[in-house]
């Protein structure tokens, strides 16, 4: 009977310690790309800001602690434009909505302001 106890100890004192160091950092390695995977998720998701309105509104109040929403948004959102470069081209209706303009069109012929912004 000895030996038997003798041959289940060491079993169930593995069973006691709980997991080994190398099951824990490969867990953590883990946790680490599902967090950075779930990143890069959320910054293709910034891009699009329609698509992003709608799954923000539906993260939950305590992942605004764990993930950096502002700093993925600046990276988002900063675009490649330098002081000097030339407007990228675009179109806007005009106010009666019969027509488009183009801003190549107005180029060297009007000077253009272009005001991003509210008024109210």
């Amino acid at each position: 009977m000895g030996r038997r106890l003798g041959r289940q100890l060491p079993t169930a004192f593995f069973l006691l310690r709980g997991p080994n160091v190398e099951t824990l950092k490969t867990l953590a390695w883990y946790v680490v790309l599902v967090y950075v995977v779930a990143l890069a998720a959320l910054l293709g998701v910034m891009r699009q800001p329609v698509l992003f309105g709608r799954v923000m509104s539906q993260v939950p109040r305590p992942l605004f602690m764990i993930v950096p929403f502002k700093q993925l948004w600046l990276l988002a959102r900063a675009g490649h434009l330098r002081v000097g470069d030339p407007a990228p081209e675009f179109s806007l209706p005009t106010v009666d909505r019969k027509a488009r303009v183009r801003l190549s069109s107005l180029r060297g012929h009007k000077p253009v302001v272009l005001i991003f912004g509210s008024y109210t």
